[in-house]
């Protein structure tokens, strides 16, 4: 679902097609988004419902995805300059400069947003043992700083995405807070019983 959504979306979608190029860097792109929603759903709140026994299984598959793509995700900025190589026209480098300093667009904003709430998840995630903190104040941050970015990348990408038509909007939003909602019900039981 994860996966074949977002390319059924986009093979279905009324857009203008470019370059084999541009479009793999596309199609990539949809995937990591949502499979970095997904990630919401492999925790230890949907173990039960992925029908998976092994907590250290639902962790490991947590974790591959999670390092994996937001490597892709971090790497988005410079996919969006990287055809420049191939055209004529602006270079890549003043395309990169012209991206990273256009205040005067929302959708831009929100992705600049979004790439260091994601660059700061990952840290955290990679350094977590060095941390001066607790396991479970880690995972509440984690868990925080992944709802902020979530909703600022959906946003982004609903906003700036040349492929987010109605119907791939309604996927993001609809998995977003499903996610959302399932981390909130997981933190807010946690501190009634807790």
């Amino acid at each position: 679902m994860l996966v074949g959504l977002p390319m059924l979306f986009w093979a279905l979608g009324d857009f203008p097609r470019r370059t084999v190029l541009k479009e793999v860097i596309s199609i990539v792109t949809l995937i990591a988004l949502s499979l970095m929603i997904g990630q919401f759903f492999l925790t230890r709140n949907s173990r039960k419902m992925l029908n998976i026994n092994s907590m250290g299984l639902v962790i490991d598959l947590h974790k591959i995805i999670g390092y994996i793509f937001t490597g892709v995700l971090l790497l988005h900025p410079f996919f969006i300059v990287f055809p420049r190589y191939f055209e004529s026209g602006v270079e890549p480098e003043e395309a990169f400069i012209t991206l990273l300093t256009t205040f005067s667009s929302t959708g831009v904003i929100l992705g600049i947003m979004a790439w260091l709430l994601m660059l700061t998840i990952g840290l955290t995630s990679i350094f977590r043992n060095r941390l001066p903190m607790k396991f479970s104040s880690w995972r509440l941050l984690h868990g925080i700083l992944s709802i902020v970015f979530i909703i600022v990348a959906s946003w982004h990408a609903i906003e700036l995405g040349r492929h987010t038509d109605i119907a791939m909007s309604i996927f993001i939003i609809l998995l977003s807070v499903s996610g959302v909602l399932l981390l909130l019900k997981r933190y807010f039981l946690n501190l009634k019983l807790g």
